[in-house]
């Protein structure tokens, strides 16, 4: 059997989505849970790192609501967290909330991940969401369909044959989708088992591993069956040259590139990839929480979500937003601190009240906002 890596594995699986919530009854939770930390009324400043998003705006608005003002931007596009910008959130606020979220669509007509529909647009176009980690996982999910329709299955007699396309065989390029090939290949006196070279291929024995891996089914007499769904995360990685800068371009896809075999392979890339990237960003932006002399002395309660944007039915404004919450971390101002696990921080925001009587009625203040007397600006 090949073997797989349990780190990442369980990485996937640790993640609970059935952990969600709507974001209508997460963010007044939320306010009551930092109240119970001993966070003051009307001196709570929160702050979003969501992507930029139209279908983010939805839980911003709730999240004004709930805490009386409109959040700090604390966010780059596919929720990614901005750490410079811990110092300026720490000045605008006396105790501190932080909430970090990727996001993914939900199209309820199809029950499928991924989509999301435009209202705004012509003809309500479903879109790719998230798209900017849709546009980091597209070159991988690319070089994936190469591999699954370029690499062939056979048996020639009791021999099991596997014939590999040439670019896939190139050890030395700089980047690519790169076979795990001393796993696919039976090795005999430390070397490959080459049948014969094509034109554009090669044709190998293959291991016993792979064979017994692998379903009868797919090993036909006088035929080449390509690889297809068979080709599985544990079986190759990739190589790109990308910039490696903190919080820079490509910084999302340095997050999931070495998770990109699950990704790509998943039945949902898009649900698993923005899963996996809130749980990069938790892990990385906590620490650099800790770190801040700003944040030094503070009540500050960082919380890292998933946030589902269920596409909106006719006669909806905007998404039925849920929110899976992973993980969060809580600092006192007398310097205890503390990391709330998913099932932890889950059952602490399901003993809170959804009830919140310090929320304000939005409505009421635009028009106190529009009553107001005219101030005028010198110049």
């Amino acid at each position: 059997m090949f073997s797989s890596s349990t780190f990442i594995q369980s990485i996937a699986h640790d993640f609970r989505i059935d952990h969600m919530m709507r974001y209508s009854l997460f963010v007044p939770r939320l306010y009551n849970l930092c109240r119970s930390l001993g966070f003051e009324a009307g001196n709570i400043m929160p702050s979003r790192a969501f992507c930029s998003d139209e279908n983010q705006g939805f839980p911003i608005i709730l999240i004004a609501k709930h805490f009386g003002t409109f959040p700090f931007n604390h966010g780059q596009v596919g929720g990614i967290v901005a750490t410079d910008r811990h110092g300026p959130h720490a000045h605008h606020g006396k105790d501190l909330v932080i909430i970090q979220a990727s996001h993914v669509g939900y199209d309820p007509d199809t029950e499928t991940f991924g989509h999301y529909c435009r209202p705004q647009t012509p003809d309500n176009t479903k879109t790719t969401t998230c798209g900017k980690i849709g546009g980091a996982i597209h070159w991988y999910q690319d070089e994936y369909h190469f591999a699954q329709n370029n690499i062939f299955l056979g048996l020639e007699g009791d021999v099991h044959t596997i014939t590999i396309d040439n670019q896939l065989l190139d050890t030395k390029r700089a980047e690519g989708l790169f076979l795990d090939l001393d796993k696919m290949i039976l090795i005999e006196e430390g070397k490959q088992k080459l049948l014969r070279t094509l034109s554009t291929s090669r044709v190998y024995v293959a291991s016993d591993e792979l064979c017994k891996l692998l379903p009868n089914t797919v090993w036909q007499h006088g035929q080449r069956v390509n690889i297809g769904d068979h080709l599985a995360p544990e079986m190759f990685v990739y190589q790109r040259c990308i910039s490696t800068d903190l919080e820079g371009q490509n910084h999302l896809e340095n997050n999931l590139i070495n998770l990109m075999p699950w990704i790509v392979t998943s039945p949902t890339p898009l649900l698993v990839a923005a899963q996996f990237n809130t749980q990069a960003e938790f892990d990385r932006t906590f620490r650099s929480i800790a770190k801040e002399q700003e944040y030094q002395g503070r009540n500050l309660l960082f919380i890292s979500c998933l946030n589902i944007d269920i596409s909106p039915r006719k006669g909806q404004l905007f998404p039925l937003t849920k929110c899976v919450p992973w993980a969060a971390y809580v600092q006192s101002s007398n310097g205890s601190s503390r990391t709330l696990e998913q099932s932890e921080i889950v059952e602490l925001l399901l003993q809170q009240s959804t009830d919140n009587p310090d929320q304000i009625d939005l409505e009421v203040a635009i028009q106190q906002m529009i009553n107001a007397h005219e101030i005028k600006i010198a110049h």
